[in-house]
């Protein structure tokens, strides 16, 4: 008997569009399941079945799950405009249309997962879900307790309160007028790091994601990826629950 998953749930693994939107154009009528429009929710397909989106049929791929050792200099995205070098170029063997699950901005290296599962990355993504993505960061000046503090009360930037769940001081070099500090966060706002150090007056000079829930690039090199586990996939999972 063919394996059953509810019709919105296969469109968001998909990478298409979320779960909650998926939802929303099935019962607006967006939605054919082989070849005729569904619009009830509780709807239930098999991977024989033929769905289409808008109009637009979906490719049927399982799904695939990598984590990449993103380096510096590269963009988070699957296309640039400015010709400059992205992360899905380094993905060489991976066949899937693959795209990254959040973002680290153009200079920050470290951890970076990339699915072809919607649901999962929205799942991941979720401020509210808590994930740990933890960051090393390498700041000009060394920070006073007060400033530290700020990071769990938050940091004012652009309309944003950035925040960090936690920070430890790694090394701090009061020849050279530097400071090591280990940043974790639950919600990736854009430069989220960065803007909030800068906020406080001390420049980052290096960043990189050493963690993101589980998982840590132990083992790669910059510019080299692996699939993850089912085991990895599970707990991270498990950690958003």
């Amino acid at each position: 008997m063919a394996n059953l998953e509810r019709l919105q749930k296969v469109i968001a693994q998909s990478g298409v569009t979320s779960r909650r939107k998926a939802e929303q154009l099935i019962v607006d009528g967006k939605v054919k399941v082989n070849n005729k429009v569904t619009t009830k929710l509780g709807t239930k397909v098999s991977a024989n079945d033929d769905i289409e989106v808008n109009g637009v049929v979906l490719e049927k791929e399982l799904p695939v799950h990598y984590i990449l050792y993103k380096p510096r200099g590269v963009i988070s995205s699957l296309k640039d405009d400015k010709n400059r070098k992205i992360v899905t170029d380094y993905l060489t063997d991976v066949k899937e249309r693959v795209f990254p699950i959040g973002r680290l901005d153009y200079d920050t290296s470290g951890v970076l997962l990339l699915t072809n599962d919607g649901d999962f990355a929205n799942l991941l993504m979720h401020p509210s879900h808590g994930v740990d993505k933890v960051y090393v960061a390498k700041i000009k000046g060394i920070p006073t307790k007060n400033h530290l503090m700020q990071l769990k009360k938050g940091v004012k930037s652009e309309n944003d309160l950035l925040k960090a769940v936690g920070y430890k001081i790694l090394s701090t070099d009061k020849k050279k007028q530097t400071t090591i500090i280990e940043i974790t966060l639950h919600e990736g706002k854009n430069r989220h790091v960065r803007r909030m150090m800068e906020q406080l007056g001390y420049p980052i000079l290096k960043l990189k994601r050493e963690k993101y829930g589980v998982l840590t690039v132990d083992g790669l090199q910059p510019g080299e990826y692996r699939k993850l586990t089912p085991h990895e996939v599970k707990k991270l999972r498990q950690l958003t629950l």
